[in-house]
């Protein structure tokens, strides 16, 4: 692949150098993710998990929370009471109602 960087133009050349930075980056992504599949296929292998012989704590997937109270005006405007409340929830408690009149 040759290219003569004399004949672009500088968005051309800004482009370019956008591309290789986003090629660098998924090329060492790519080549740890193979890194820890290999790691952990070999200490499978003999018997541990990768955490156990790092001593790195094992991760965890987290799921979903339930949804605890639902918009009044559109029941499929859900909120699992963790976070920032939405708009909708603060709105509603300003206008008289309590929480649980919007529980699911």
């Amino acid at each position: 692949m040759d290219i003569n960087l004399n004949s672009l133009s500088l968005k051309e050349l800004k482009d370019l150098q956008s591309q290789v930075a986003k090629a660098v980056a998924s090329f060492e992504d790519r080549k740890k993710k193979q890194a820890l599949a290999e790691l952990q296929e070999k200490a499978r292998e003999m018997g541990f998990s990768l955490e156990e012989l790092t001593g790195a704590p094992a991760t965890r997937k987290r799921t979903p929370s339930a949804a605890k109270y639902a918009n009044p005006a559109n029941r499929s405007d859900t909120w699992t009471g963790r976070g920032r409340k939405p708009r909708w929830f603060s709105e509603a408690l300003a206008k008289g109602k309590k929480p649980e009149d919007m529980a699911v």
